[in-house]
């Protein structure tokens, strides 16, 4: 089930689904480790002897409040005679989640109330050994494990601190799980279980004819008990109204680092502009890991996640905040990768938030030789994009020691790893991860970076360095119009691979080879380009009611159809879809021709969930997201083609202009 709402502070995200149940709680880094391994944590109401989760039969309407990383859900259950309001936040600087939730009576009557939080946890993502217990010193329950404490509590006007509470085992002996025991309006209060254990805590409200009152809910982390029992104590001393009023401020401030002018774009383009820097920065971890996606659910395709910093995906996000002038969160990023680039120059697959080596399945052996475990690109992009963050920010003092430490050991490797005959690069894994040869994302990636190395060696005075790099990304770039030019297609290939007698050509279509205007010094307009995109475009659009591109002819990922790959190829990617525009974009040349690219922009927001929330690709005929959400490339690529577009307009329009005034009377 995708994932929506996320919330949090670069220690602390939590995530919910479709029906409102809190699903992720990711702590001490995003993306690691998951506290609820997926599993629901629900939301309870009581009310005139009936009870009901929060779920199927309520409306649900999930969205943010403007401009925020504060939730506004709205939840109805006419069965109930209840309208509940609910503000969700993780606090910015604290490590301390809070729920507000404001209930209206709509029965005409005065009703007592009671609101039930459940917690499924599965700390350090195990059920084994923890332990749930009621405290009352801090009249609150408590699940703990070695160095991991959490601390759950909720309060009304009436009574600060939880008035019922149960621990009991769950999955163990037939039991579902304590959750159970609140659907009577009434917990056990049993004060201890240890195991595989989960807790439910009961606050209530007296709620007047027509009226409301408000409750909240809280979640405290630490390594110990003092650890969440200081932190208990501060939401008891400010209030807990308190935290959702100052992290609205808190992220309207952070949300404009600078001034952007939007130039009269649509306001449905400008917000999912806002909220997608937004949901990109609960993405990324205080250590400056920039992770893929969130969403646990992905485990039952694969038996993994996406809760890991790809080095790719990372420079792509680093870029588009680079551009929306968040210097700060994009250079933990590269300072990661300067810790982590082997000494020879390159970086691995993917890597865990706390900068250990993540899960792969490249292998690092083929036809019995060392063959390294990597998709190239991934190393190039960096370079790519940390020159792009240096020419926004001219940040000097960053750049002295990435020189000799990140730039020069990856431009380097880039140069060795090549074929010494074609002097292509050396076959590594493409950027989707399924195939094994030599890519023309990845050519693209490579002469990027090389070129960006280049720029730095130039601008540092490094001149032997380079004339090297900007020597080899020349090489490169002659030998991928030589070797991956189709003359018979009149397009690029996808990948080549190596015969004996030059290379065989894959010529399906792929969205990726986008890449030979993004990256490369090939400009929009060169004919090989345009044939290259104009195939992507004719090719790979949906056509259905839904539209957007697909990732490339007859993808097999998530696959909802082959009964008419003509129409659907596969399902839309948003990043795949983005890429058409971002080449309009660089093909324009007059105000006009930037049309369709706001059309696509415009598609994005017409396809996003309602909070704004953008999954990786979506049904082709439901529109429904498929696979993570949200995909944190997803909304950097939307910010990104945003800002490229803006940027642009103002060329074109001043170009327009000046032809206007020089015009022949």
């Amino acid at each position: 089930m995708p994932r929506d709402l996320p919330v949090g502070n670069g220690r602390v995200l939590v995530n919910f689904d479709k029906d409102y149940c809190l699903r992720d709680i990711y702590w001490p880094h995003v993306g690691q480790e998951n506290q609820t391994m997926g599993h629901q944590s629900r939301f309870g109401v009581w009310v005139d002897g009936q009870f009901s989760w929060v779920g199927p039969g309520w409306q649900i309407d999930r969205r943010y409040i403007r401009d925020t990383l504060v939730t506004d859900v709205s939840l109805r259950n006419d069965k109930l005679g209840l309208e509940i309001k609910t503000h969700d936040v993780v606090d910015f600087y604290l490590d301390v989640y809070l729920k507000e939730v404001y209930v209206r009576d709509l029965s005409g009557k005065q009703r007592q109330v009671r609101l039930f939080f459940h917690h499924d946890f599965y700390i350090d993502e195990n059920e084994v050994g923890d332990t749930a217990y009621y405290d009352p010193q801090t009249e609150s329950v408590i699940h703990y494990k070695k160095n991991t404490w959490f601390l759950v509590s909720a309060g009304s006007a009436e009574k600060a601190g939880v008035d019922q509470w149960a621990c009991g085992k769950k999955g163990v002996g037939g039991a579902e799980g304590t959750w159970r025991d609140a659907e009577d309006g009434e917990l056990g209060q049993n004060p201890i279980a240890q195991g595989s254990v989960d807790s439910v805590i009961r606050t209530s409200l007296n709620v007047s004819a027509n009226g409301a009152a408000v409750a909240h809910y809280w979640l405290c982390f630490g390594t110990k008990y003092e650890d969440v029992e200081k932190l208990h104590k501060v939401v008891l001393e400010e209030k807990p109204a308190y935290f959702i009023a100052r992290n609205q401020n808190y992220w309207r401030l952070w949300l404009n680092p600078e001034p952007v002018d939007f130039q009269n774009l649509p306001t449905k383009v400008v917000d999912l502009f806002k909220r997608s820097l937004l949901v990109i920065r609960t993405q990324i971890d205080a250590g400056g890991a920039i992770i893929a996606a969130n969403d646990h659910d992905i485990a039952q395709f694969s038996r993994d996640t996406y809760s890991y910093m790809w080095p790719r995906d990372g420079a792509l996000v680093a870029y588009a905040l680079s551009k929306a002038g968040h210097r700060d969160v994009s250079q933990q990023f590269y300072k990661f990768c300067m810790e982590v680039i082997k000494p020879e120059g390159y970086l691995l697959h993917k890597y865990n938030a706390d900068k250990s080596l993540a899960s792969s399945w490249h292998p690092w052996i083929r036809d019995n030789k060392l063959d390294l475990p990597i998709q190239e690109d991934e190393t190039a992009l960096v370079l790519w994009s940390l020159w792009q963050h240096f020419k926004k920010f001219h940040n000097a003092e960053f750049i002295r020691p990435m020189l000799k430490e990140l730039i020069v050991p990856a431009a380097d490797f880039l140069v060795r790893y090549r074929d010494p005959e074609t002097k292509l690069p050396l076959p590594s894994h493409d950027l989707w991860e399924e195939r094994y040869g030599v890519h023309l994302f990845t050519v693209a990636s490579v002469i990027g970076g090389l070129q960006a190395a280049a720029n730095f060696c130039h601008a540092l005075g490094e001149m032997e360095k380079q004339k090297l790099y900007s020597e080899v990304a020349d090489e490169i770039q002659d030998a991928m119009i030589k070797h991956m030019w189709s003359e018979s297609d009149g397009r690029f290939c996808r990948m080549a691979t190596r015969a004996a007698d030059g290379y065989k050509l894959d010529m399906t279509i792929d969205a990726a080879m986008y890449a030979i205007f993004a990256f490369t010094s090939l400009p929009p307009y060169d004919p090989k380009v345009k044939a290259t995109m104009k195939a992507i475009r004719d090719r790979l659009w949906v056509k259905t009611d839904v539209g957007g591109v697909a990732r490339y002819e007859n993808d097999y990922y998530h696959q909802v159809t082959k009964d008419n790959l003509d129409a659907v190829p596969g399902n839309p990617w948003f990043i795949c879809t983005m890429w058409l525009a971002q080449y309009d974009i660089a093909l324009a040349k007059s105000p006009d021709q930037l049309h369709d690219a706001l059309k696509i922009l415009e598609w994005v927001c017409d396809h996003a969930l309602p909070s704004g929330v953008l999954a990786e690709q979506v049904h082709p005929y439901t529109n429904e997201p498929l696979s993570v959400s949200p995909l944190t490339w997803s909304h950097a690529t939307f910010v990104a083609c945003v800002l490229e577009y803006l940027e642009k307009r103002k060329v074109v329009a001043a170009e327009s202009a000046f032809a206007y005034t020089i015009t022949p009377a």
